[in-house]
């Protein structure tokens, strides 16, 4: 195997490179006398998989910290990377990556390294707001050089569905192109969709040779795609679709613009399996996110189907419709070798003992998932949904919630408050990003990053090894590093006092920002 660093021709950032300026910071490391500059085709860097020594050194690791664990020892002759498996390798080449692309000149160091927890991930709003295939990519590559291995995609809501689905061609056709390029201004609209032949048409669709290219690309970077199909709420433009599978009011006439799926109708259910079908075919990961968040669930008060199911299945609250829904697609999708996540509210409705928890009102309903016995993945609203203002409201192109600053964001722990003994069901944690303000691929890389430096160390590095003003000097450094690579990152050397520090003021002298 060989493990090929790209040329990026960038200016020079410090006097040299090592492993104490990168992000993630490394579990452990050591540096020498002497220098490392790389050759630009790689030939410098030997791979060696499952050696004896290697092996024994990370026996008593968790299965997945062993597969991505890694040695890196950079000399003046060249470099050695041992791991367990390739995926440890490539983890390997990226730390040794992003100091080469901090300075050519990389100080010899001996690295070895594994991450804390099994699930480091961002999500992609792709409903509100689609960028397209070149964008995840882009953003496929930033997760990369952070050793993050999950991207999470969330390809339906109200405001567009952003799949192909060869069975239901309307969810393309007729919602997946709206009036508005913000969800707020489609909204106010009285919620229009369209044609992509519109000249006022936004939006736009994954086809399925795009969703393959996309996760081939991830899957050589060693980065897993979730899909989230979201049901049954925030499905407004599935009934616009498809109004025959909307809730039937009292006067028998469909309502499609209901919020929520029919769970009452049969085929609500056909619609949801053939969608999955064909979901299962394109995405290999085992997991599939089916939403569950924030049904409203009105219209089932008043829908003759919703009665009926309830009626038929001893149902007393039309709550349960949602629990009967989510049983019946976690089932689905488990006999066909998947594995379920949904929002933090599937909790409430009988929640299938496999069914992954994703934990985002806060921390509470990853607490008590975990203490139920199921596995859960941390993205808390109150810490990293990234679509929350990072800086003072004044200077910040409008956002969501309140000041989610670096610091704010980098203070999180996932096990905070979870017992010990149910910590073996964290399996990390996730980076939100929804768009419902953010219709720009360049302010959603302005929102990413470089919050998502924190998430990645989170995920990575040791609690104990962890420390803020250490964390934001790397990230001044790795800015730096991804503006000369085009993205389009926060401001973070004019970031205000009170988001570095949580003061207004600073009254220690001795401290130089």
């Amino acid at each position: 195997m060989s493990v090929a660093c790209a040329a990026v021709s960038i200016c020079c950032l410090s006097a040299y490179s090592s492993p104490d300026k990168i992000i993630p910071r490394p579990v452990e490391y050591s540096v020498s006398e002497g220098f490392c500059n790389l050759r630009p085709d790689g030939s410098d860097i030997k791979v060696y998989l499952g050696t004896r020594d290697f092996v024994h050194r990370v026996k008593d690791l968790p299965d997945f910290a062993r597969e991505e664990a890694y040695e890196l020892i950079v000399s003046s002759k060249g470099v050695k990377i041992y791991a367990m498996t390739e995926e440890g390798a490539f983890r390997a080449s990226q730390a040794l990556e992003m100091m080469r692309l901090i300075d050519r000149d990389i100080r010899c160091c001996t690295v070895f390294d594994y991450p804390r927890f099994r699930h480091r991930g961002i999500m992609l709003d792709e409903s509100r707001s689609f960028k397209g295939k070149d964008f995840v990519k882009k953003q496929i590559d930033a997760l990369a050089l952070l050793r993050m291995n999950v991207m999470h995609l969330h390809l339906t809501d109200a405001a567009g569905w952003r799949l192909q689905i060869d069975a239901y061609p309307n969810l393309t056709d007729h919602v997946a192109w709206r009036k508005g390029e913000t969800y707020h201004e489609w909204e106010a609209l009285g919620y229009p969709f369209t044609d992509a032949q519109d000249p006022e048409a936004y939006g736009g669709f994954y086809t399925k040779d795009d969703i393959r290219e996309i996760v081939a690309y991830a899957a050589e970077r060693h980065i897993d795609i979730i899909p989230e199909i979201e049901m049954p709420g925030h499905s407004m433009e599935v009934n616009r679709a498809y109004p025959e599978i909307a809730c039937v009011g009292e006067d028998g006439k469909p309502r499609p613009f209901s919020w929520d799926l029919c769970v009452g109708n049969d085929g609500t259910l056909r619609f949801l399996e053939t969608v999955l079908e064909e979901v299962i075919e394109l995405f290999p990961y085992r997991y599939i996110h089916i939403g569950g968040d924030e049904a409203v669930k009105k219209d089932w008060e008043v829908c003759v189907n919703c009665h009926k199911r309830m009626q038929a299945e001893g149902m007393t609250h039309k709550n349960e419709l949602q629990g009967y829904l989510v049983r019946h697609i976690e089932k689905f999708l488990r006999e066909r070798g998947k594995t379920v996540i949904g929002w933090d509210e599937i909790v409430e409705t009988g929640l299938p003992e496999q069914a992954v928890v994703m934990s985002w009102r806060g921390t509470p309903g990853g607490i008590r998932a975990a203490s139920e016995g199921h596995d859960v993945i941390m993205s808390p609203n109150s810490y990293v949904y990234l679509d929350y203002y990072q800086d003072l409201i004044r200077k910040e192109p409008k956002a969501v919630g309140h000041m989610q600053s670096l610091r704010h964001v980098y203070k999180y722990d996932p096990l905070e408050g979870i017992a010990p003994e149910y910590h073996h069901h964290i399996l990390g944690l996730q980076g939100n990003l929804w768009c419902e303000l953010i219709p720009y691929a360049a302010h959603a890389e302005y929102m990413l990053y470089p919050r998502a430096f924190a998430v990645a160390e989170i995920g990575w590095t040791p609690q104990e090894e962890r420390e803020f003003f250490d964390f934001r000097e790397r990230c001044l450094t790795l800015v730096t590093v991804f503006r000369s690579m085009g993205y389009n990152t926060f401001d973070l050397f004019n970031e205000s006092l009170k988001a570095q520090t949580g003061r207004l003021r600073f009254d220690n002298p001795s401290f130089i920002l």
